[in-house]
């Protein structure tokens, strides 16, 4: 352990340009695009300490919440490649985002170094317990009654639940009423009080009122069932696979940021989760650990960008103006 605390801080030293350990006296500034409490915001400060105490200099966790992630991925496209500023990387930031609104002020794949995929999150299609469909089959089925009007909500235009939704139409030849609301938070509050009745979202922040039975689960974006909902199928096992990509939670730098700077801090968020304690509080939240290497990560975003720009495309969503 005490060998790789002074790999870390070499490679930290060895920045470009810089007298040695001088970059070790200045914050490392984690950016999430988010406000505080989502899971964006979660992972990275539950990681938070133990990347100060292995990177050897204080970690700031600062939430830059603004268009859907948009604006805290600006922040870190724009900041100086100096290894004093990261940001947290999700889906909505670095593939649908850039996917409805093309004319971003970043380049999803040219506008940043990849570090690592902290977290990955199921994500799951639920609907209010007043909706007599009991499974995906049935769902369908109602949603293509000339009789029904079903609709679904989402944190917003633009947002991973809007895009499922509109992903979920396009594979199963169906169509329901999309209202989107002012964020998370508000969009579930509607699902459980039943003024929309379909939610597509990442697992954490349903899962409490699933398991108390305010909202019922129909599928998961997983690789498998997960554990404690084992009714619930996967979306490829229903035979949507395109809707069975979990979420993710990654950090990057901005482009240009030295190679040593990113491999000392994807070895140190690695180390980090594998500790007991954050992998526990990791599954509790219903994700696993991820710490893959740059590169890997790199090829997640592009590929998941394509895939949601395909989707926005069909759909017809985007948020440029004229």
């Amino acid at each position: 352990m005490q060998r790789r605390r002074i790999l870390l801080a070499a490679g930290l030293s060895a920045l470009a340009g810089a007298p040695a350990h001088s970059n070790n006296a200045r914050p490392l500034r984690i950016v999430v695009p988010f406000a505080p409490g989502g899971s964006a915001d979660i992972f990275p400060r539950l990681l938070a300490p133990r990347l100060s105490e292995l990177l050897q200099r204080p970690v700031v966790v600062e939430n830059r919440a603004g268009a859907g992630g948009r604006l805290g991925a600006e922040l870190v496209a724009r900041s100086a490649p100096d290894g004093n500023t990261i940001g947290v990387a999700t889906v909505s930031t670095h593939a649908i985002g850039p996917a409805v609104a093309k004319r971003s002020n970043y380049d999803p794949i040219t506008g940043f170094a990849p570090i690592t995929c902290l977290v990955q999150v199921p994500n799951v299609l639920a609907v209010h317990p007043s909706v007599p469909a009991k499974d995906v089959k049935a769902l369908i089925k109602l949603s293509r009654d000339p009789r029904r009007m079903l609709n679904y909500g989402s944190p917003g235009v633009g947002s991973l639940g809007h895009m499922m939704g509109e992903l979920f139409k396009q594979a199963t030849s169906t169509f329901m009423v999309h209202i989107p609301y002012s964020g998370g938070g508000p969009a579930l509050q509607g699902a459980i009080a039943g003024q929309v009745q379909v939610i597509y979202d990442n697992l954490p922040g349903p899962l409490p009122h699933i398991k108390a039975g305010r909202l019922r689960a129909l599928a998961v974006s997983w690789p498998q069932r997960i554990e404690g909902l084992d009714e619930v199928p996967t979306f490829k096992e229903i035979g949507v696979p395109t809707l069975n990509d979990p979420s993710w939670f990654g950090l990057v730098a901005p482009a240009g940021a030295p190679a040593e700077f990113v491999a000392a801090v994807r070895e140190a968020a690695s180390t980090a989760l594998a500790t007991p304690e954050i992998q526990s509080r990791i599954t509790d939240l219903g994700g696993i650990a991820v710490g893959n290497q740059p590169a890997e990560f790199g090829r997640a975003i592009q590929s998941e960008f394509q895939k949601w720009r395909r989707v926005a495309t069909a759909a017809k969503v985007s948020l440029d103006t004229v």
